[in-house]
């Protein structure tokens, strides 16, 4: 690969990683909405609390998928340069149903394991394609 070639695929790269990081922080936004509005829930917070958390909640996941697509064309862009990356996140939509129907203490914690599980990965997510962004610019 001729070195203009080279630096062209990591200044795309670069792109790619910039936006990850961008929808990665933003779904670490939302989660941490819908983490507050869980905690009102489990201290009694009622059914308006509960509607106002499903909803954060689908904003985290929205937030979340465009992530993950981010994520992979990051992924993509990285191949072209020789980086590896695998990520997983996931959020259980069976949770948000069990705690809006059955809504109970358990599937209250659930979903708030649930959240802070999705919250690690992102904090992770986000520190690895910082790590990432920061050796394909010492390349540059």
């Amino acid at each position: 690969m001729a070195e203009e070639q080279r630096k062209q695929e990591i200044r795309e790269a670069l792109g790619a990683g910039a936006r990850a990081l961008t929808s990665l922080r933003e779904a670490q936004e939302k989660l941490e909405s819908a983490r507050k509005w869980g905690i009102a829930d489990l201290l009694g917070g009622g059914f308006v609390i509960d509607m106002i958390k499903h909803s954060r909640m689908g904003d985290a996941v929205n937030c979340m998928e465009t992530a993950k697509r981010d994520l992979q064309r990051f992924q993509k862009e990285l191949g072209d340069v020789e980086v590896p990356m695998e990520l997983r996140m996931e959020i259980s939509t069976f949770l948000s149903f069990a705690d809006f129907f059955f809504d109970g203490l358990v599937a209250d914690y659930l979903v708030q394991k649930r959240i802070a599980e999705a919250r690690e990965q992102v904090e992770e997510a986000i520190g690895y394609v910082e790590r990432l962004m920061a050796e394909l610019k010492q390349i540059v």
